[in-house]
């Protein structure tokens, strides 16, 4: 069942939502009998003594409770994997690769992900897990519930159903989907393959970054983050739930589908946010503002100003800086940055080899930046406005280091060579040439 009303995400506003009309109780969270039979049923996702504008909660009027979901077994995964992460020890060079092929066999989006770094420790809520999914099957009598984390949802290619406990989510390229920890969801294909990124948070949720000097305009605005669609599901049958806890998965069997919510009031949901909506904020005189003026999301450590993850986007935007060297500049970070392609080329690397569906990781204090040909290329432009407007990258980054796992340094989708994209650098220093 379902219905038409939206309901927008303001990151700590109570808002609510029912697919039948009155099934939500009015003044009493739960009540002796709830409307229609059901079952009232509390999802916490922050402690109960957390800060008020900090508690996360959410009420479920569902026809059964959780506890019916039945008992969980260990099962076995490919590819998937949390911290901390057993194996190599992480390399001391950047790294790149190809995109995941799509799949030629059938893969659901759970049996298509791939886990290729991680941070941090899954069972002390500190860090996170890169992982890239590709798939071609939807999910028809299974569903998935993390236990670990949060997982940030970003689209390169096909169209995603993502049907969740609190409703219907739909997410295209150019879109992304938080479901937090603890959701029960389920991913339908709406396009005959798919592939994307997933950041799988483990520590504190995602909130909108402190806007400071900037204002209350600007980078992501809380009008723009919507909530699921209403709707439930009530199916009898046959049904797997499988459940990531403490970095191992589980699963067990349902004679019943576990999305039966059928109304819920409180802050605790899943949400989309369209990118192209995203405010950028630049120069107009010259040299760079700090890349952190591209922060969509930022998941807090405990250090202030210091991120578990910060998700970082590279969208179409003009660049006008005079007397300025206009790609990425040469650095090393203090942070640690997994990239991703969703479309187009990224202005720092024009030569090939970092591709819509490709990865790269520069951990903490390697050195990158952009390649030789953008280097000599943008040290002779011309200075005119230019508008960057058919590309869009983007950076899961995180105060911890990024170890890759086996798979990321054994498959054959790590680029060897990548270093030589800054081979051809030559120096042109002259002392007598001021």
């Amino acid at each position: 069942m379902q219905n038409d009303k939206k309901y927008q995400n303001g990151f700590g506003n109570h808002f609510s939502t029912e697919a039948l009309p009155g099934a939500l109780p009015i003044g009493r969270n739960s009540p002796q009998r709830a409307p229609y039979g059901l079952v009232a049923e509390l999802l916490s996702g922050a402690a109960f003594t957390a800060k008020r504008h900090e508690n996360l909660r959410t009420w479920f009027y569902r026809i059964r409770p959780s506890v019916l979901d039945g008992a969980f077994e260990q099962v076995g995964s490919d590819h998937l994997a949390s911290a901390p992460l057993a194996g190599p020890v992480t390399p001391g060079i950047p790294l790149r690769w190809d995109p995941v092929p799509l799949p030629t066999q059938t893969k659901t989006f759970v049996e298509g992900l791939i886990t290729m770094a991680a941070n941090g420790d899954v069972g002390m809520r500190a860090g996170s897990a890169v992982h890239v999914y590709a798939c071609n099957a939807s999910m028809e009598d299974s569903y998935f519930q993390n236990a670990d984390g949060d997982f940030l949802i970003v689209p390169q290619m096909g169209r995603l159903e993502l049907r969740t406990e609190c409703g219907i989510l739909q997410i295209e390229p150019t879109e992304i989907a938080v479901i937090p920890r603890g959701i029960k969801f389920q991913v339908k294909l709406l396009d005959p393959q798919a592939r994307g990124y997933v950041s799988e948070i483990y520590g504190q949720h995602f909130v909108l970054p402190q806007l400071g000097p900037i204002g209350s305009s600007g980078l992501a605005h809380p009008r723009d983050f919507e909530a699921p669609t209403a709707w439930y599901e009530e199916k009898r049958g046959e049904q797997k739930l499988i459940l990531k806890f403490g970095g191992t998965l589980f699963a067990a069997r349902l004679d019943h589908s576990p999305l039966d919510v059928v109304a819920w009031h409180g802050n605790y949901t899943p949400y989309k946010y369209d990118l192209k909506r995203f405010n950028t904020i630049n120069t107009v005189s010259f040299d760079h503002p700090d890349p952190s003026i591209f922060t969509v999301l930022t998941s807090p450590s405990e250090l202030e100003g210091t991120a578990n993850v910060d998700f970082v986007i590279f969208p179409p935007r003009w660049m006008v800086a005079e007397d300025t060297f206009r790609p990425p500049y040469y650095h090393r970070n203090i942070m640690s940055e997994y990239m991703g392609l969703i479309h187009g080329v990224y202005d720092a690397k024009p030569g090939g080899g970092f591709e819509p569906g490709g990865g790269s990781l520069h951990n903490c204090m390697l050195p990158h930046g952009p390649e030789a040909k953008a280097f000599e290329e943008a040290s002779r432009a011309e200075l005119t406005p230019q508008y960057l407007g058919h590309t869009l990258a983007f950076m899961f980054e995180s105060s911890y280091i990024f170890k890759p796992t086996r798979y990321a340094l054994e498959s054959s989708l790590l680029q060897k060579d990548y270093l030589k994209c800054w081979q051809g650098l030559k120096p042109t220093f002259n002392p007598q040439l001021r």
